[in-house]
């Protein structure tokens, strides 16, 4: 029998479609001085889709039998990603037209991409979910590799298209294992099923498990799962790097929770030290290496894999019948929140000065204060923000987590103790750089910054400021 399907339900994947199929058509015909128009057509359906959103609050349903299902925090996280993928589209408008040929294509895979993260809350299904995840995935493959012409972005490309289908055949392999053994797809039936009886311990559930980890592990560059992270980084178009460290990291945490807290929740006593590990050496391995960096991209890569082994944290804390798995929730989506606002605000500054700085030394930076005082300090609190100092949103982000750890008992306090350790180590290269912007001489020549970027800029740091402020009116929305 064919599912019902509520088109009603769909409109704002519909309407983000639409998009992408008139983009595609619009570029064709577009002369080449008109070829930006490409994203204003994307921003302006990614803002319809955006009211679709808006306009389905308060909604509890589903639809295509089960798999796809509207309510809870599904429409906030939708709305997130809609946002990050309008303020991407903003940051790329100069950049593409400096340094990327064919820009219709690009704003097509961008869309493409973003579309991938609006179905991936809405998914509950294996085959729904391993299909967000690979349309988020295989159109930064080919974007991250825009820049045909330079050795580093094509190495960047391949790179993470290698590593990309690798883990995305692992984690397939891990979906095919937990059908064969259950029978079902559904997220709900499976965690029944390998609730009730002897099935949950048996060798092919528990490497089905770790199959489909190891999959999501690569998706949010976890260790030892984060090779691609820092020459991708370095070699993709910069809002190619914006976008996947915020957009695409977040729909594998979305994912990761689906699996986790869904079909897998009754096996939590099994792959809850295994976080715990991962966690560890995520935040650990990323915050040391960035010490080293020079380059202010490489950095931001491993920062992104430490940031990664903060919100890693919670899964460990995971207990099947726990009373604060909804709280362990919650600051998975609040640090991954606040996070998406801090990066995509600092890879802002980067963006808007790729053309006074195009290697992206850190040395680059210096005396930054005296040639934008404006873009200087909003760097410096995004760099605050990240390493956690109050009173701006990443210290929050890092208080739920840490709150939660506390109250979890057992490994909890264990695993908060070394959080806060690596926090204490990320101060020192996030103040570095911030040392560079406020302290040291450099070029006195004025930057220009273009009103699309400074608009990015502005908003983020505002955001920052207010939710680091009254954290709890953006917490209370997300509950």
């Amino acid at each position: 029998m064919q599912p019902d399907i509520d088109l009603r339900l769909l409109a704002p994947e519909i309407a983000l479609s639409v998009t992408i199929l008139i983009v595609l058509v619009a570029d064709t015909f577009l002369p080449k001085e008109r070829k930006r128009w490409s994203m204003f057509i994307g921003l302006a359906g990614v803002l319809i889709a955006l009211g679709f959103v808006i306009g389905l609050a308060g909604e509890s349903a589903s639809t295509l039998g089960g798999a796809f299902v509207i309510g809870g925090p599904v429409l906030p996280i939708k709305g997130f990603f809609l946002l990050v993928g309008a303020a991407t589209l903003v940051m790329s408008l100069r950049y593409v037209e400096d340094e990327i040929s064919y820009q219709g294509e690009y704003y097509f895979l961008l869309l493409c991409s973003l579309l991938g993260c609006l179905f991936m809350p809405s998914a509950r299904d294996l085959i729904t979910l391993f299909i967000a995840i690979e349309l988020v995935s295989a159109p930064v493959f080919l974007m991250a590799a825009f820049r045909k012409k330079e050795l580093k972005s094509n190495e960047a490309g391949l790179k993470f298209f290698i590593f990309g289908v690798l883990s995305s055949a692992v984690m397939l392999y891990g979906m095919s294992l937990v059908y064969g053994l259950t029978g079902v797809t559904n997220v709900g039936q499976i965690n029944e099923t390998f609730a009730n009886g002897s099935l949950g311990t048996s060798p092919a559930a528990l490497a089905a498990v770790l199959m489909v980890a190891v999959g999501f592990g690569f998706k949010v560059s976890a260790v030892p799962f984060h090779f691609w992270a820092p020459d991708t980084y370095e070699g993709a178009p910069l809002p190619v790097v914006a976008f996947l460290s915020v957009a695409s990291k977040a729909a594998g945490f979305v994912g990761l929770a689906i699996v986790m807290g869904g079909a897998f929740l009754s096996l939590a006593e099994f792959w809850t030290p295994i976080f715990a590990v991962l966690s560890i050496l995520t935040m650990t391995l990323g915050n040391l290496v960035a010490l080293q960096q020079k380059q202010l991209v490489r950095l931001m890569a491993y920062s992104s894999i430490a940031q990664a082994g903060y919100i890693l944290l919670p899964f460990a804390l995971t207990d099947p019948n726990g009373s604060l798995n909804e709280q362990i929730v919650l600051s998975i989506f609040v640090y991954v929140f606040i996070y998406a606002v801090m990066n995509l605000g600092l890879f802002a500054v980067i963006i808007g000065m790729d053309r006074e700085a195009p290697d992206q030394k850190i040395a680059d930076y210096s005396g930054l204060l005296k040639r934008s005082p404006a873009f200087a300090m909003a760097m410096v609190a995004f760099l605050i923000s990240l390493a956690g100092i109050p009173p701006l949103a990443g210290f929050w982000a890092k208080f739920f987590v840490f709150k939660v750890a506390i109250e979890a008992g057992g490994a909890g306090p264990a695993l908060a103790a070394a959080m806060v350790v690596n926090s204490v180590i990320g101060l020192y290269y996030y103040l570095a750089v911030a040392k560079q912007v406020v302290l040291r001489e450099g070029d006195q020549t004025p930057v220009r910054i273009p009103p699309s970027i400074a608009a990015v800029v502005g908003v983020a740091g505002a955001l920052i400021l207010v939710v680091g402020v009254y954290p709890d009116l953006f917490a209370q929305f997300l509950n």
